[in-house]
């Protein structure tokens, strides 16, 4: 543990300067875009001096320096700004998406995680044979496929051909809940990609791990195959995929995006698509300081995870 506390200080300052960091880009990166919210709240017809009052009202005339300062100062007392195309504070946009984006990233994950276990345990225990070829050819073509064609193939197999499923969800509101058939696609998009990549990686962990010689000195001791291959050689093979996993929900946050635009749910990837359409700056810093943190927060978890199952490269990370 003497180790491990410099160890957590260095992560844990390392990711406040990756997030001060995206929140820099963030910023610079709308300022380069071409307009701004004033324009966008114009119309399509805009008078020059419309526009011009709009700006002064917003402050949008002062510097970029001075309004970067002044919202990284409300920013440390916890305040995220104000929308400058509707005037409502960032935070409950967050608010109103945060429910479901979670809803959706909870629910992939839930499933992730024994799904992409069982496939990679499933065929490492058959190395070789067909079991194992299936899994790897199948799991292969799956993850080849962008997650926006999947999710046009699904829609149009098994809510338009099919009629099994609803296409989008429009008209059920917020309360996706109560809903459940217009989740199925979505998550399934949601999965594609990230299960191909864990089980892969979990089927050459537990190869690595079951060929090992402290594995082969367990067996000549009687120990059972159950107990070696998830007692001992499971946890060293998802010590790699622990750290995957955290890339896995980072990349969540991106490809929800895409779902949500797809499916029409009215998430944080709406409310980002729709603030970048707007060129309303503030809202983009608040979703690019939640993004932030939250990969942060998950890759320090990922490597505390990575320390449980494997001792010895703890610290020397």
């Amino acid at each position: 543990m003497t180790g491990l506390r410099p160890w957590l200080v260095r992560r844990l300052l390392l990711g406040a300067g990756q997030t001060v960091a995206v929140v820099l880009l963030v910023f610079a990166l709308t300022e380069a875009l071409p307009g701004d919210a004033a324009v966008a709240l114009a119309g399509d017809q805009p008078d020059p001096g419309r526009i011009a009052a709009i700006r002064d009202t917003m402050h949008l005339d002062r510097p970029a320096h001075e309004r970067l300062a002044a919202w990284a100062a409300g920013l440390l007392h916890g305040d995220l700004g104000t929308s400058l195309a509707s005037g409502r504070p960032v935070s409950s946009y967050l608010a109103d998406g945060f429910g479901p984006t979670l809803l959706l990233a909870a629910l992939t994950l839930l499933l992730l995680v024994p799904l992409a276990v069982g496939l990679g345990v499933l065929a490492a225990r058959n190395e070789g044979r067909l079991v194992d070829r299936l899994i790897s050819s199948v799991t292969l073509g799956v993850y080849a496929v962008p997650e926006f064609a999947f999710g046009v193939l699904l829609v149009t197999v098994f809510a338009l051909r099919l009629g099994w499923l609803p296409p989008t969800a429009v008209g059920y509101g917020d309360d996706l809940l109560a809903h459940p058939a217009a989740l199925v696609l979505p998550v399934v998009v949601l999965l594609s990609r990230p299960v191909c990549s864990l089980a892969r990686l979990v089927r050459a962990g537990m190869i690595e791990a079951l060929a090992s010689p402290y594995v082969a000195q367990a067996r000549r001791y009687g120990i059972p195959g159950a107990r070696l291959r998830y007692a001992h050689a499971l946890p060293n093979a998802l010590a790699p995929a622990a750290q995957q996993l955290a890339r896995t929900v980072d990349w969540l946050l991106c490809g929800v995006i895409v779902v949500e635009a797809l499916f029409v749910i009215p998430g944080l990837g709406t409310v980002l698509m729709n603030a970048v359409a707007e060129r309303d700056v503030p809202v983009i810093q608040g979703l690019a300081v939640v993004f932030g943190c939250t990969a942060v927060v998950l890759n320090l978890g990922a490597d505390l995870a990575t320390y449980r199952l494997v001792p010895r490269t703890a610290v020397a990370a």
